[in-house]
């Protein structure tokens, strides 16, 4: 599934911690490394540059990530071009058909403390490519990442059973145990205004539709090497996975995006974008 992965770097500790996992993770498919480093035209500005040049910091994290593969034995180009990162980055994953782009993300800290517009954010508006992304947190001194438990979450669109198969992959190739989970969200499905009056007989509606998407899903799952384990919770989308991914040490949640310029084309609350601004788990959007 993954032969190509593109770890974009800036020598900052959120994309060196993005780039362990993505070394690691590119270990466990044999897959090839492109590292990329893009110099900002503003950075490259008279009196814009520090104490060292920014093409020499860039090859500085390049020699970095290229260290770490060399230690999981995996095989590594690098590139340092100038540009717009987010744009160089969805350009360079369209050219040169890489399977995967594994980037850091800020921590959780709430939706009020994040900045939208950072390079991970425009990339997940713009990719054709799915997207890995790692939250930030001290940097794993280790060539190996453990995925024990994989979370597939569901709202029994055509668009979450796609993205299904990753997790499914995912879990073949780590050996991890697989979570299937539907959030019933009673506000959402009825409406801010109708949420209190809604009856007990559409709550258990909702409640058998999501049965029904989770039994959809793992009928996917053809392999009996797999554990699984379902869920069916009630409450906000967002809030319910976290909590799930927290209550259940989950160490990888998959979900589906809208496709191309995916999160674009939504409201900046939607499920996948607040997710990603709430755990502190790798989460794989997968561009459906």
């Amino acid at each position: 599934m993954f032969d190509s992965i593109l770890i974009p770097v800036d020598g900052s500790a959120t994309a060196k911690r993005a780039a362990t996992f993505g070394c690691a993770l590119a270990k466990q498919y044999d897959a090839h490394i492109d590292a990329l480093h893009v110099l900002e035209e503003q950075s490259l500005l008279p009196g814009e540059i520090g104490d060292q040049n920014p093409s020499e910091q860039g090859r500085e994290a390049l020699d970095e990530i290229t260290e770490l593969a060399t230690r999981c034995d995996i095989m590594v180009e690098t590139h340092l071009v100038e540009g717009q990162p987010n744009e160089v980055i969805t350009g360079h994953a369209d050219e040169n058909d890489i399977d995967l782009v594994v980037m850091g993300r800020h921590g959780r800290g709430g939706l009020k403390e994040r900045l939208l517009g950072t390079v991970t954010d425009r990339v997940l508006r713009q990719t054709s490519v799915s997207v890995l992304t790692v939250p930030g947190g001290d940097v794993e001194n280790t060539t190996s990442i453990e995925y024990d438990r994989i979370l597939i979450t569901t709202d029994g669109s055509e668009n979450a059973e796609q993205a299904a198969h990753y997790g499914v992959d995912f879990a073949q190739h780590l050996d991890a145990m697989l979570h299937l989970l539907n959030v019933v969200d009673v506000q959402a499905e009825a409406g801010a205004f109708d949420a209190g009056g809604v009856t007990e007989d559409y709550i258990e509606h909702l409640e058998t539709e999501g049965r029904e998407a989770i039994e959809r899903l793992a009928q996917q799952v053809d392999d009996s090497d797999i554990t699984m384990q379902t869920a069916v919770e009630q409450g906000v989308s967002h809030e319910a996975i976290a909590e799930y991914a927290a209550e259940n040490g989950i160490d990888l949640i998959v979900m589906a995006s809208e496709g191309e310029s995916n999160i674009a084309s939504q409201s900046l609350g939607s499920v996948t974008d607040r997710v990603l601004r709430t755990v502190d788990v790798p989460v794989l959007v997968v561009i459906v």
